[in-house]
């Protein structure tokens, strides 16, 4: 059985909280646990089909939610499941004679079959598509359920009070068909994973962390995460009534969480030092997908999100590169120079990295960007809209500045680039031993103790 908390902190989780969460709690006394660093890049997507599939972000060729479809400018793919090309855990279980339950892991939907049944993740459109396998299953989730909400879609709209009222109609629904799909299945391996600690970091950090700059003490929700926690390990308690003495139980995080300092605009200053050109300067903030870029006079372009994409525009591989082969090495080692040294607004130095994908993946596959930067180590995000004029945002392109996602996180066996083992039941079924690597998690293991403990 492994459970996933999207996002789940270990500071809050091993350093805070712990005392307020008896069912973790008591795995984490009776078990192992630890942090462990998280893939590169440390998002839902690509991590959780990293943990699922033991490759790489670089073999599986997804490096983000939309990564570049191929060499032109504009024709971007969403990393769902038609993406994920590598066997998962459950595909190898599945060809193995054994049963899975799947719900709500990111990277499954549409739903491939599988020996079992699977639900689909947060980026399926709507309930009225299939969205499960086998497709019938959808008719039972709403007999038990009512209407099964795969995401709260308005988590950055800056209403707080539905958006916590929806995060806990998501989590109720979602562990409330979970405890079905145990009771009346048979199965070898369950799995699901739960969205809610990610969005209400998402919505709420602000309001709890002091550091943060948008932080005001004794703010009506300076406790939402906190309750939301101790809800969420209720819920877990009440799952771990379905692991016998036979079951081995983890829980897992794709990454964690911390404060978002501010945003740099990428594109902007690519433009200030020479690197990006435009044929017209927008008469206000604009995506630079919807700007006339020049790309006869751009050398580089960055995409926006929590780290930026930076890409070169190479002569012979893009439709107007103006890079020369020969120069590429030499200007993406200028980049790196000039995007480490970016201050803050004060003039001060935020540690930021800059890595070629080269030097984080042994195998690079899909259109990778040729350089992944985290700003101050990821307490900045990469804003890649243009015609702002300024480097330092506090607003995002895409909602309030709440958390950022962190590169430490949670693991089984605490040691760094090693995962969980799931070795008694595929070596019984005659598959090789699936390990784990270069992925960040918290799991507990788990046999008896729980149950014992009741």
């Amino acid at each position: 059985m492994l459970i996933g908390l999207d996002c789940a902190a270990p500071e809050l989780v091993f350093d805070r909280w712990l005392d307020d969460l008896p069912n973790l709690k008591c795995l984490c006394r009776n078990g192992v646990h630890g942090p462990l660093r998280s893939c590169d890049p440390p998002i839902t997507v690509p991590a959780w089909s990293v943990m699922m599939s033991s490759k790489s972000p670089g073999r599986l060729g997804v490096y983000g939610f939309r990564n570049r479809a191929d060499h032109s400018y504009d024709r971007y793919l969403i990393a769902n499941s038609l993406a994920i090309k590598e066997d998962r855990l459950w595909d190898i279980l599945s060809r193995s004679g054994k049963r899975s339950i799947v719900i709500g892991v990111p990277g499954t939907y549409p739903p491939r079959s599988l020996n079992g049944l699977l639900i689909g993740d947060f980026l399926t459109p709507d309930t009225s598509c299939d969205y499960t396998h086998p497709p019938e299953l959808k008719d039972e989730i709403a007999r038990v359920v009512g209407e099964y909400v795969l995401d709260v879609r308005d988590f950055r709209s800056g209403n707080k009070n539905k958006i916590l009222a929806d995060i806990y109609e998501m989590t109720r629904k979602r562990f409330q068909l979970a405890r079905h799909l145990l009771a009346k299945e048979d199965w070898d391996y369950f799995m699901m994973v739960e969205m809610g600690i990610d969005r209400i970091h998402h919505a709420f950090w602000d309001d709890m962390d002091p550091a943060h700059r948008f932080y005001e003490p004794g703010n009506k929700f300076e406790n939402a995460i906190h309750d939301y926690y101790k809800e969420v390990d209720r819920e877990i308690g009440e799952l771990l009534a379905f692991a016998d003495e036979g079951t081995d139980v983890l829980v897992v995080s794709d990454h964690g969480a911390k404060r978002m300092d501010g945003g740099i605009c990428v594109n902007e200053w690519l433009m200030a030092n020479g690197y990006l050109a435009l044929a017209e300067k927008p008469a206000s903030v604009t995506p630079l997908s919807k700007a006339k870029v020049d790309w006869s006079r751009t050398k580089a372009w960055g995409d926006g999100g929590y780290y930026a994409r930076v890409f070169l525009n190479v002569a012979g591989r893009e439709p107007e590169g103006t890079i020369a082969p020969s120069d590429y090495e030499k200007v993406r080692d200028e980049l790196i120079i000039g995007l480490t040294t970016i201050p803050d607004e004060k003039g001060e130095e935020i540690g930021t990295r800059v890595f070629r994908p080269q030097e984080l993946y042994k195998e690079v596959r899909g259109v990778a960007p040729d350089l992944m930067v985290y700003f101050g180590s990821l307490y900045w995000r990469s804003v890649g809209t243009v015609g702002g004029a300024r480097i330092h945002t506090f607003e995002n392109d895409t909602g309030p500045m709440g958390p950022t996602t962190r590169r430490m996180e949670f693991s089984c066996f605490g040691q760094r680039e090693v995962g969980f083992q799931v070795d008694g039941e595929l070596k019984g079924c005659g598959s090789p031993t699936l390990r784990q690597r270069s992925c960040n998690y918290l799991a507990y293991r788990f046999r008896k103790i729980w149950r014992a403990r009741r």
